[in-house]
C-alpha cells in the first residue's frame, strides 16, 4: 500500500480533525484549543509532543539528516459565510485562508509516518504553528529554538489553494521569488492643535500626512526599479474628530510588499527618511515604525525539484504541474526560508462549480476536502524519500 492509498484510508479521520480546526477556528499567537487538539492527537498517535514557543512540535526518527514539516493553524478575524455544517459559530473567526487544512493534513502525516517510524533514515521534525496571518507565527517558534536540537537540514511546507482550480494540481517556483515580502508600518505624526479659523498659529498634521501619503506613492513611482516588483499601500489615516478644529496628531498606517530583498531594505530606509523630512518641511514631527514583516519568500530550487519529483512518484488522480507561480501575498514561512533549504507548494483545492467562486480570504471561500489525502499523503512520501536520497546511515 502506497502513502496515497492509506492516505485515503485515513480521509474520514482527516476530515474530522480538519473540521474541529475550522469549527474552532483561533486567530493569532494565542491558540489554546489548537495547541491541545493537536498535542492530544499526537500524543494518541504515539508521539511525545511538547510546546515551543506559542505552536507545538514532536520529532519522529532518530540521527541525521532531519527533515522539518510544517502547518499554520489560525483563522482570519472575519465573519463566516460558507453555509457550511461546521462553520465557526463565533462570526469572528474564519478559516478563510485553509490552514485548518495544513494542521489536518499534517497530522495525518504524523500518524502514518509513526507507523513507518522504523523504516526512516534521519528524523522527521513537526511544526505546528499560530500566527501565519499576523506574521508572528514563524519567527515565534525560531526565537524559541523550532531550528535547533535538532537543527533540520530542510523544510516543507504546503498551501492550499481555492477556487476553480481542480485537486490533483501542484504549484510552485524553483527558480524566482515566489511570494512578496511585507512590512506593516505605522506613522505617528505630530503638530500643533488650533482652530480651523486661525490656520496659521497652529501645525496640521492632517496636511502633513497628506503630504507624506502623496510622497510615499513617489517612492514607488520614481525611486522603485521598474524591473522589480513594489507595491506601497496606505490603508488607515485617521485624525481628528471636529470639522472645524485642527487635532495635535495624525496617524497612518500601511503595507508595503516587494519581491525583492534589496528593494525592500530600500523602501524601508527610505520612508523613515521621506517621513521625518516631510514633516520637519511643515513645522511637525513624525515617527515610521516597522510593526512587523517578513521578507520575500525564495525556495530552494534543488529541494523543490526534489520535493516535486517525489510528488510525481505518487498515484495522485489527477496530477499536473504548474512551474513559476508568484504571487503578490506573503507568508510567514518565508523567515524559514531564508534560514534553510526550503520548499513551498501549492495544492489546488478547488471546485468546479458554485463552490469555486469565492477566492481566499473571502467570507464565502469553500475548500475542497479531496485536497487531504493528497496533502498528507505528499508530506509522509516526500519525508520518506527526502530522508533516503539524503541519508549517510
Amino acid at each position: 500500500m502506497n502513502e496515497y492509498e492509506r492516505a485515503l484510508e485515513l480521509k474520514e479521520e482527516t476530515v474530522a480533525n480538519r473540521r474541529f480546526f475550522h469549527q474552532n477556528a483561533e486567530c493569532g499567537l494565542e491558540m489554546p484549543k489548537a495547541v491541545r487538539y493537536v498535542t492530544e492527537k499526537l500524543t494518541a498517535y504515539g508521539l511525545t509532543p511538547r510546546p515551543l514557543g506559542k505552536g507545538v512540535t514532536v520529532t519522529l526518527g532518530q540521527g541525521s539528516p532531519v527533515l522539518l514539516l510544517r502547518a499554520d493553524m489560525d483563522a482570519l478575524p472575519m465573519p463566516e459565510e460558507s453555509g457550511l455544517p461546521f462553520a465557526c459559530p463565533t462570526g469572528t473567526e474564519n478559516h478563510a485562508c485553509g490552514h485548518d487544512c495544513h494542521a489536518a493534513m499534517l497530522l495525518t502525516a504524523a500518524k502514518m509516518l509513526k507507523e513507518r517510524e522504523s523504516e526512516l533514515r534521519g528524523t522527521v521534525k513537526f511544526m505546528f504553528q499560530p500566527a501565519e496571518e499576523t506574521f508572528e507565527g514563524s519567527r515565534n517558534m525560531i526565537e524559541n529554538g523550532i531550528l535547533e536540537g535538532p537543527a533540520p537540514d530542510a523544510a516543507l511546507a504546503f498551501h492550499t489553494g481555492p477556487g476553480k482550480l481542480p485537486v490533483g494540481l501542484i504549484m510552485y517556483n524553483d527558480a524566482t521569488t515566489m511570494m512578496f515580502s511585507t512590512d506593516i508600518f505605522r506613522i505617528d505624526i505630530k503638530g500643533r492643535g488650533g482652530h480651523g479659523a486661525y490656520p496659521h498659529t497652529a501645525v496640521d498634521p492632517i496636511n502633513i500626512g497628506v503630504q507624506i501619503h502623496l510622497g510615499l506613492q513617489e517612492l514607488i513611482a520614481r525611486e522603485s526599479d521598474p524591473q522589480k516588483s513594489t507595491l506601497l499601500t496606505v490603508g488607515h489615516f485617521e485624525a481628528g474628530s471636529t470639522a472645524n478644529i485642527i487635532p495635535d496628531t495624525a496617524v497612518l498606517e500601511g503595507t508595503i510588499r516587494t519581491n525583492d530583498r534589496e528593494a525592500r531594505d530600500k523602501l524601508l530606509r527610505r520612508i523613515r527618511e521621506l517621513t521625518a523630512g516631510i514633516a520637519a518641511a511643515y513645522g511637525g514631527e513624525a515617527r515610521c515604525d516597522i510593526v512587523r514583516g517578513v521578507p520575500p519568500l525564495v525556495c530552494d530550487g534543488a529541494v523543490v525539484r526534489e520535493m516535486v519529483g517525489f510528488m510525481r512518484e505518487m498515484a495522485i488522480p489527477g496530477f499536473a504541474e504548474y512551474k513559476g507561480i508568484a504571487s503578490s501575498a506573503s507568508e510567514d514561512f518565508a523567515l524559514v526560508a531564508e534560514r534553510i533549504p526550503t520548499a513551498f507548494i501549492y495544492l489546488a483545492s478547488g471546485f468546479a462549480d458554485e463552490r469555486g467562486d469565492a477566492p481566499a480570504h473571502n467570507p464565502k471561500v469553500m475548500f475542497n476536502e479531496d485536497v487531504l489525502p493528497v496533502g498528507a499523503a505528499g508530506l509522509t512520501h516526500c519525508a520518506i524519500r527526502w530522508l533516503e536520497e539524503h541519508s549517510k546511515q
